[in-house]
């Protein structure tokens, strides 16, 4: 079968090459791919900014159908619509693992990084990371529950209620779904872009977020002030990783708020406000991809129609044109871009 494989590590070094078809072993269930979804940490291993195992096959957010399943494995049979999470292995045995945190495990594999992954034909992974999809979701939107996870995870760690006023910092594919999330549990939710981020922006309005600023042309904290008779923001998520956009986070939230950061900075050490933290009494989360417990919501989230992901894709490309994927992505013409097999 053809893969899309990262051969080596730093710039580039990504090859369609013929692969064995693989097959399912004990425990496990093989996957046709439907469609698989490019991550934004994909476009960093391209550029050689984030380590994988290689050679590996890319992609770990997929969908698709099961035509094979490995010795005692009960719950999936040929024919079942499902995607996966990304864990491929884990020790089993530290704290992280007991108590279901899988994103935390030190020994942790995962597919598309450490393991062959989605962009090609067939996969296998691991039974306890198989989902059934629900009747509602297509092919399209489950490829992209694993960001939706992800962003889930993120809510899922602050408290949000009823009428809060939620900033997402960063209107990608990660903040548009944190939007979403947040908007499904009660908040008004504004999402923030630059003037480079319009089809975003307007993305957001489309799928039904309260407020989408451009905040080089609309005073954002004004817009908070006013809705929140000048005590600021009840939550920030920092979407963007960038850290001008961190140092606004901080001064837009009310005392006693809280600020998620979700968004990965290009560098670890970055400028950070801590004065504000203390003198605001800011309670701060950092929030690391997904595990297990994210996965059913983000599904029925979308089931049931209060994550709107399909409306998200504005490119498709077959992993024969990853060039034209990736300048899509780069040019900020593409908001969500899946990849389709060949056979």
């Amino acid at each position: 079968m053809k893969a899309l494989v990262k051969t080596e590590l730093g710039f580039g070094n990504l090859e369609i090459q013929d692969k064995e078809i693989p097959q399912p072993g004990a425990g496990e269930v093989k996957i046709e791919v439907k469609y698989a979804g490019i991550c934004g940490s994909d476009i960093h291993t391209y550029e050689g900014h984030y380590k994988v195992g290689v050679p590996v096959t890319l992609g770990h957010e997929f969908s698709g159908e099961v035509v094979e399943v490995g010795e005692d494995v009960t719950e999936f049979k040929p024919g079942d619509r499902v995607t996966s999470e990304t864990t491929f292995y884990i020790c089993g045995e530290c704290e992280y693992c007991q108590n279901g945190d899988y994103n935390l495990c030190n020994y942790r594999k995962g597919l598309g990084t450490q393991q062959d992954g989605g962009f090609a034909k067939y996969l296998v992974a691991r039974k306890d990371s198989v989902h059934h999809l629900p009747d509602n979701v297509d092919f399209k939107s489950a490829a992209m529950t694993e960001p939706l996870a992800c962003t889930h995870h993120a809510v899922a760690k602050t408290e949000i209620n009823e009428g809060d006023v939620v900033v997402v910092i960063g209107p990608g594919p990660i903040g548009l779904f944190t939007a979403q999330v947040a908007k499904s549990r009660g908040a008004t939710v504004i999402i923030t872009g630059l003037t480079n981020d319009r089809v975003r922006l307007n993305k957001a309005e489309e799928i039904g977020i309260d407020y989408a600023v451009d905040t080089q042309k609309q005073d954002l904290k004004e817009l908070v002030n006013g809705l929140t008779d000048g005590y600021g923001a009840d939550i920030v998520f920092e979407c963007s990783g960038a850290a001008p956009a961190a140092k606004q986070g901080l001064d837009l939230l009310r005392k006693k708020g809280q600020y998620g950061q979700v968004g990965i900075f290009a560098r670890p050490e970055i400028e950070f406000d801590l004065e504000k933290v203390i003198q605001k009494e800011i309670r701060l989360v950092g929030s690391r991809s997904q595990k297990p417990a994210d996965w059913e919501p983000s599904l029925e989230l979308m089931n049931n129609g209060r994550v709107n992901a399909k409306a998200m894709v504005t490119h498709e490309f077959d992993i024969t044109e990853w060039d034209k994927a990736y300048e899509a992505i780069k040019s900020g013409e593409a908001i969500k871009v899946l990849l389709t097999p060949i056979d």
